[in-house]
């Protein structure tokens, strides 16, 4: 039996991740309301969007207007994701506090992502954060395919690590390490993990972003727990993937997180059956039925 100890903090990013392929755009109003549902069933990090250029990701045209209409509720982090000075100059402007900026460990994703090398892509970023933090922002700094790349398969984890250590020295509070494509396995979650632990400052908080395309989202969670990660990203109903990655499917659905979570005697202060009724209702709204499973399984409804 595993004694994995403590609490866990799940990212929600349904209003970023999971919204950011879907055709169907949600006004500030719909965001606010599945904001106000997150917050009632006790996620405790909520990522609201991303400060990207809308010609890129329509969905997310709103997140300047969704911040300025925000009611921050005691004991809940709002975050978003910038990519740029542009993106930084955007969330300052409404006074985000908590911030993620990443860059790829795959030269073909980074180029389809950013239009940059990888060298290119975290020279421009080191100041942007650097600046983040002088502000008095809490910054995220992600390494995205660090466990595989859909374009070019595995990516060796001397660059991953070259990279994440590059963050400790800067001074960000969180390294996160991102399964873009979906490809990792547990094995190898936990070999990357262990090994970034070992280079990261002890300060420096370690976090998983993991997304459930093979089905090992959750297996890989529980490596990710045994290398002593307790902070990951998931997504409502499980929604989500990447725009510039064929077959990139979405994120760990959070209901059912939280749910595994629970069973394994950890804590997180998240009502899952309470994240399963909004997610039956997005799947309305959607027109269509989304992976997660306890949404489907444990209604809460007895006979």
């Amino acid at each position: 039996m595993y004694d994995f100890g403590g609490n866990v903090l799940i990212e929600d990013e349904f209003l970023r991740d999971g919204l950011q392929n879907e055709a169907r755009a949600f006004s500030v109003d719909e965001k606010l309301h599945f904001l106000a549902g997150l917050e009632a069933a006790g996620v405790k990090r909520i990522q609201l969007g991303s400060f990207v250029h809308p010609k890129w990701v329509p969905q997310m045209a709103n997140t300047d207007a969704l911040f300025a209409q925000l009611s921050p509720k005691p004991g809940v982090t709002y975050t978003a994701l910038i990519l740029n000075m542009a993106g930084l100059d955007r969330a300052l402007a409404v006074g985000v506090k908590h911030l993620s900026i990443s860059v790829s460990a795959s030269e073909t994703h980074s180029r389809k992502n950013l239009n940059k090398s990888v060298a290119e892509a975290r020279a421009a970023i080191a100041p942007i954060i650097e600046r983040a933090l002088a502000e008095g922002i809490a910054v995220r700094a992600g390494i995205q395919s660090a466990l595989g790349c859909g374009f070019e398969g595995r990516i060796d984890p001397a660059r991953v690590e070259d990279i994440a250590k590059s963050y400790g020295e800067i001074g960000v509070q969180e390294v996160n390490i991102a399964d873009t494509a979906g490809l990792a396995n547990p094995v190898q979650v936990y070999g990357l993990c262990t090994r970034l632990r070992d280079v990261l400052p002890d300060a420096t908080a370690l976090s998983l972003h993991l997304h459930d395309t093979r089905g090992l989202g959750l297996a890989n969670m529980v490596a990710g727990l045994q290398a002593g990660v307790r902070i990951f990203d998931s997504a409502l109903g499980g929604l989500g993937g990447c725009p510039f990655i064929p077959k990139a499917t979405g994120n760990i659905a959070t209901e059912d997180a939280a749910y595994a979570l629970a069973e394994m005697g950890l804590a997180t202060g998240i009502d899952q059956r309470a994240l399963g009724a909004l997610t039956r209702e997005l799947e309305a709204r959607l027109g269509r039925a989304l992976p997660g499973r306890m949404a489907h399984i444990d209604t809460g409804v007895t006979a």
